[in-house]
């Protein structure tokens, strides 16, 4: 971003012009979001730099439009074009005042740091962010919260803790993690015309990191084409290897998120002593009863031709009592989607043989860990950062991850380099047993439809958070069992589809 920004001034545009459009558009928004009817006080934060600098230029619009704006400078010193901006605050007679009596504000703006925040935050502005943290007052955060950094989403020493954040130009990378998410709130992108020949100049279009885009996914990907002479086998036929007489459930799970795929034909091997109940759960389904061992873990798959199968989905309430099963499946090299027990049968056999074993397929495989299963399947990348882990996983083993998380991160092979794709909205309410199964069947019946492993992984990540999402709207996160949330996924289509 600051190479780029450098690329527009030596092509003309002066900073002055670019802070002002960029202000301007901080407050267009602003006013969309917290009209002065609503929130009349307005403490604002400007720091020493150019985000200081967009920080007075709102303050000054604001004042404008007759709202009561008071400034708060925890710097002595500043930039040349932020000085001048405070000096013409300062003659309209907006108050530059100590913190304190930014107390009664109705709304707060944060322009302390921008993107160049490389040390820790101590002394007065730590002091300052943590009081006004204290005082849970409504924040609006230009470009990303102070204190946060832009590349890695570490808090620097303490950060501001933001109702709302408005990134500036391109999303930016900090804003993306796990780290940052806590103190962001409500993220969204304020654009300012960059020219396209700029990005390309710096970025070109092959960038490792991409911020998915869920309301034009749904439009443009759900639901899934199909021939309007198709056959259920041509729709795809699914196999899910899943259940133990321990985690009945996650099975019915599995096997109703792929359900709500439209998956043409879905088979489920359980253990024997699962099929009644997963028949009586799923009618519809080809239900096979396979010997156990004694734990109630499923001890062969008999007489299956696994080859038949467009996809096969594994792991999901296994149980580690199956990982012959597990990699019998691997072998057999069909597209493949391992979850829960399948990751935790692939850890026990060590990481050498993981990334020898995956690398030697030559269909999709997609794995599904939360961070803990990840940590425990690539154990010598547990201190590396997330995002570059997950990428180091995949230019090893050449699989799709699909790193669970408030920041959910799909990274898939490319012929150069891999790419991560994160899902930018989530909900608590997925902090659920079983909330995993349902999206392992998702994933599974959308790969066993014709997607790519990659597209499919990002299609179910982003139906899933968004329709748990919306059910959380209408009857909190409590209310957003895996059951629930299975039963919905298609309804929330429907919705979506009548506002399109």
């Amino acid at each position: 971003m600051q190479a780029i920004e450098d690329l527009i001034f030596q092509a003309g545009m002066p900073v002055a012009a670019l802070m002002e459009k960029v202000a301007l558009r901080i407050t267009q928004r602003l006013t969309d979001l917290y009209p002065a009817q609503d929130y009349p006080r307005i403490g604002v934060l400007a720091g020493s730099g150019h985000n200081g600098g967009d920080a007075l230029v709102v303050a000054r619009e604001l004042h404008h439009q007759g709202r009561k704006v008071k400034i708060y400078t925890p710097f002595t010193k500043s930039k040349p074009l932020t000085r001048v901006h405070g000096c013409y605050a300062k003659s309209l007679g907006i108050p530059i005042v100590d913190l304190a009596a930014l107390q009664d504000s109705d709304l707060i703006i944060d322009g302390i740091f921008g993107f160049g925040l490389e040390r820790e935050v101590v002394g007065d502005v730590a002091i300052a962010i943590n009081t006004i943290n204290n005082w849970q007052i409504p924040v609006i955060s230009i470009d990303l919260p102070s204190g946060i950094h832009t590349d890695s989403g570490e808090v620097m020493g303490t950060a501001i803790l933001s109702s709302h954040t408005f990134c500036l130009g391109l999303w930016k990378r900090g804003l993306l993690t796990e780290l940052a998410t806590p103190y962001v709130g409500k993220l969204e992108r304020i654009g300012f015309d960059i020219p396209e020949k700029f990005v390309m100049q710096i970025i070109g279009n092959q960038h490792p990191l991409w911020r998915i885009n869920p309301e034009e996914l749904l439009r443009d990907r759900l639901p899934i084409p199909r021939s309007l002479i198709a056959h259920k086998y041509e729709i795809g036929h699914l196999l899910l290897v899943v259940g133990s007489r321990k985690y009945g459930g996650a099975a019915i799970l599995a096997a109703l998120g792929a359900k709500a795929t439209g998956i043409g034909m879905l088979s489920i091997a359980v253990p024997h002593s699962l099929k009644s109940l997963i028949l009586a759960q799923v009618p519809d389904a080809l239900v096979i009863g396979c010997p156990e061992t004694e734990s109630g873990a499923i001890a062969s798959l008999p007489n299956l031709d696994l080859q038949k199968y467009r996809a096969i989905a594994c792991g999901c309430g296994l149980s580690l009592d199956a990982g012959q099963i597990v990699e019998q499946i691997i072998n057999c090299d069909r597209p493949l989607i391992l979850d829960a027990d399948g990751l935790n049968s692939l850890a026990a056999m060590g990481e050498a043989r993981i990334i020898e074993k995956l690398n030697h397929r030559t269909n999709a495989i997609v794995l599904t860990p939360h961070w803990g299963e990840f940590c425990r399947l690539f154990p010598d990348l547990h201190e590396v950062e997330r995002l570059e882990a997950l990428q180091t996983a995949v230019n090893q083993t050449k699989a799709t991850i699909l790193l669970k998380g408030s920041k959910t991160a799909i990274c898939s092979p490319q012929e150069t380099k891999s790419q991560v794709w994160i899902n930018p909205e989530s909900t608590s309410a997925l902090a659920r047993g079983g909330s995993g199964d349902v999206l392992a069947g998702m994933i599974g019946g959308i790969i066993a439809q014709g997607v790519a492993a990659r597209d499919a992984a990002i299609i179910a990540t982003v139906w899933h958070s968004q329709a748990a999402m919306w059910l959380a709207s209408q009857r909190t996160e409590m209310g957003v069992d895996p059951v629930t949330l299975a039963e919905n996924l298609l309804p929330f289509l429907q919705v979506k589809a009548q506002f399109k």
